[in-house]
C-alpha cells in the first residue's frame, strides 16, 4: 500500500485512474470518459439513509449534470450484489454505483479519501474536468447530505 497517496487529492492533481463494477456488473473505467466531466460521489455505505439520500439526488438530477457535459458515479465500498439490491429498493436505474470492494476501498485509498479506522470512504464530492484533472473537492460531515446543487452551480461555472 505503499503507492497510495497520503492525502487527499487535490485541484490540480491528474485523477488517479480505476476501472470498478457498477449494481449492473458494467465496467465504469475513468479513461473511457475522456472528454467527459465526472463527478465521483463517496458515500460511506449502502443501506443507510444519508447515502440514500445522496444517491437519488445523483439520479434525480442525471439530465441536468448529462447537459452540462458530467457523468455522475456513486463509489461505496459495498459489493456488486449488495449495490443492485439497494438501487433495486431505491428506484435507481441509469446512476451507475460503482464498487469498491475488493481490494477493499482501493479507489477510495487512491484518492485519499478512505477512512482506515472505519474501513470505508468519506462523504466527499469529486469533480473530473475533461482532461481528467481534479477541479473540486469537497469533504462533508458523514451523517450528512452533500448538497447537489452546490455541484451543479460549480459545473455550470466552468462553462
Amino acid at each position: 500500500m505503499d503507492d497510495l497517496p497520503k492525502r487527499i487529492v487535490q485541484p490540480g492533481d491528474h485523477a488517479p485512474n480505476f476501472s470498478l463494477k457498477d449494481q449492473g456488473d458494467r465496467t465504469f473505467d475513468l479513461l473511457e470518459h475522456m472528454g467527459e466531466r465526472i463527478l465521483l460521489s463517496f458515500h460511506p455505505l449502502a443501506w443507510t439513509g444519508h447515502c440514500a439520500a445522496q444517491m437519488e439526488s445523483l439520479e434525480k438530477n442525471r439530465e441536468v449534470l448529462k447537459s452540462l457535459n458530467t457523468v455522475a458515479v456513486g463509489i461505496s465500498v459495498d459489493s456488486m450484489v449488495c449495490k443492485r439490491e439497494w438501487a433495486r429498493q431505491l428506484s435507481i436505474s441509469q446512476t451507475q454505483l460503482l464498487c469498491d470492494f475488493w481490494p477493499h476501498g482501493r479507489v477510495a485509498q487512491r484518492y485519499g479519501l478512505f477512512r482506515e479506522a472505519n474501513g470505508f470512504s468519506e462523504r466527499a464530492n469529486v469533480v473530473i474536468d475533461e482532461n481528467q484533472n481534479v477541479v473540486v473537492v469537497k469533504v462533508y460531515p458523514v451523517h450528512s447530505v452533500p448538497d447537489i446543487m452546490e455541484i451543479i452551480r460549480f459545473v455550470q461555472g466552468m462553462g
